[in-house]
């Protein structure tokens, strides 16, 4: 299992900043989100689902040690 932390609204998509990445997407109507990683791009389950916080109209979170 891959640690998230609730990440920040801002900017929108996956940004890294050298120790993880911030993942943040609009949605205005959603009731959730969950981001699913995959280990390769073979792969057809995830391997870890993570959900994501809500700030307004904006779902994110920050998974430390996440590169691009």
């Amino acid at each position: 299992m891959i640690p998230s932390l609730p990440g920040v609204p801002s900017a929108l998509g996956a940004t890294w900043d050298g120790n993880g990445t911030n993942f943040a997407l609009f949605s205005q109507h959603g009731t959730g989100v969950e981001l699913c990683l995959f280990r390769d791009a073979a792969d057809s389950v995830e391997s870890t689902r993570i959900e994501l916080n809500r700030t307004g109209d904006v779902w994110h979170a920050y998974l430390p040690g996440v590169r691009p």
